[in-house]
């Protein structure tokens, strides 16, 4: 028999892979799973790979491309507030494999990282094929699935490395406040840990609610990684492409790492980052003015169809309680695909404090979603 390790047996099942699965091969099925935006790349963009890829492309340096580390030196100043320069800024093929290369340099076996839950589904599995140990970090619906910095102290031991924080949140929608930052620093500081602050979302946030970056804080120089990508606010998934920005230290050590998972980010997308980074912000405005639009409607039947959801105040998911319906996220999830056609994501998937929740995307077509709603609403009657 062909042998398998231990640390990749010891990987989460997850529901999704089963669920996407079933979107892809069965057209009957909407789908409300997605965690990419339903636009296409800005058509400049698109004009100018084109162009590149016409002319051939070729390998970078495996920090990336001097050219767009400059670009993203200017744009995290402008947009962030961080000050830093080419050498403290990695490019990688998305913020994903950043986060697992930066794992890898700062987690030695048996050793601890502090991850919210409900959080990102990705971040469990990259923290066990370090072999480092997940803490999770309880974010309660009574908190507007926020951080409490006193009970992020209280989880902190002699093995605590890392604390990830996820704003705006995957699947919550929660934005970090400045007040809850500034507390999370000084907790940093004080016990002279990382923090590894993924941003995916930061420009999909609605109502005049402000990201802030941790990394922009007094002190947090030397102790934040900012985790940034390409593929929310430039529909660009399947480029492949983010950064991270840190110390430069941990910046350099963390490239070596890179350099042996995936040599370097795609040429081709690069080029079109630096392109990217000079557009102005009316295809963002657009996307963000859209999924406003969605999160408005999508929000207000959830709760008439008694799916209790919050307002998310960034990214493009609702995160619903189904309490009224049982508790089971993977078995109300399966009923809506078997039986109504819909599918979600339950909230088991994003750790142990997401079971009694289903994430729904609002990154879908305006009328799919109504329709999914719709059906949604005949089974739950149904079903009462």
């Amino acid at each position: 028999m062909v042998h398998i390790s231990e640390r990749d047996l010891q990987l989460p099942e997850l529901e999704f892979p089963k669920i996407f699965k079933r979107v892809v091969n069965d057209k009957s099925v909407i789908s409300l799973g997605p965690g990419e935006p339903d636009f296409k790349t800005p058509a400049p963009l698109l004009a100018y790979a084109r162009k590149v890829i016409g002319e051939s492309t070729h390998y970078s340096e495996p920090a990336g491309l001097l050219e767009l580390r400059e670009a993203i030196v200017r744009d995290v100043w402008r947009k962030n507030k961080i000050k830093t320069n080419a050498d403290n800024v990695l490019v990688t093929c998305g913020s994903q494999e950043g986060l697992f290369s930066a794992l890898l340099t700062s987690i030695d076996p048996s050793e601890e990282v502090i991850v919210p839950s409900p959080g990102y589904v990705g971040y469990v599995p990259a923290i066990e094929l370090v072999n480092g140990v997940p803490k999770f970090l309880q974010l309660k619906p009574e908190d507007n699935f926020s951080i409490n910095p006193d009970l992020l102290k209280k989880m902190i031991t002699k093995k605590t490395e890392v604390i990830i924080l996820n704003s705006p949140s995957n699947p919550t929608g929660n934005v970090l406040s400045r007040k809850i930052l500034d507390e999370i620093a000084d907790i940093a500081i004080e016990k002279d840990l990382w923090i590894f602050s993924d941003e995916a979302y930061e420009d999909i946030i609605y109502d005049g609610v402000k990201h802030v970056s941790i990394g922009s804080l007094n002190g947090m120089h030397e102790h934040a990684v900012t985790f940034k990508t390409f593929s929310k606010s430039y529909a660009m998934c399947g480029f492949r492409l983010g950064y991270c920005i840190g110390p430069q230290k941990f910046i350099s050590e963390m490239t070596k790492d890179h350099h042996y998972v995936t040599l370097a980010a795609p040429h081709i997308s690069q080029l079109m980052g630096v392109r990217a980074l000079s557009l102005s912000n009316k295809y963002i405005n657009s996307m963000v003015k859209e999924y406003k639009r969605r999160r408005d409607f999508i929000v207000s039947r959830l709760n008439e169809l008694g799916l209790r959801t919050q307002m998310p105040a960034g990214a493009f998911y609702t995160f619903s309680d189904i309490s009224k319906f049982g508790n089971n996220s993977s078995k109300f999830s399966r009923m809506l695909l078997e039986r109504a056609k819909v599918a979600v994501i339950p909230g088991s998937e994003f750790g142990p404090y997401g079971e009694g929740y289903v994430r729904c995307s609002f990154a879908t077509n305006f009328e799919k979603i109504g329709t999914a709603l719709d059906r949604i609403e005949k089974l739950l009657k149904i079903k009462l």
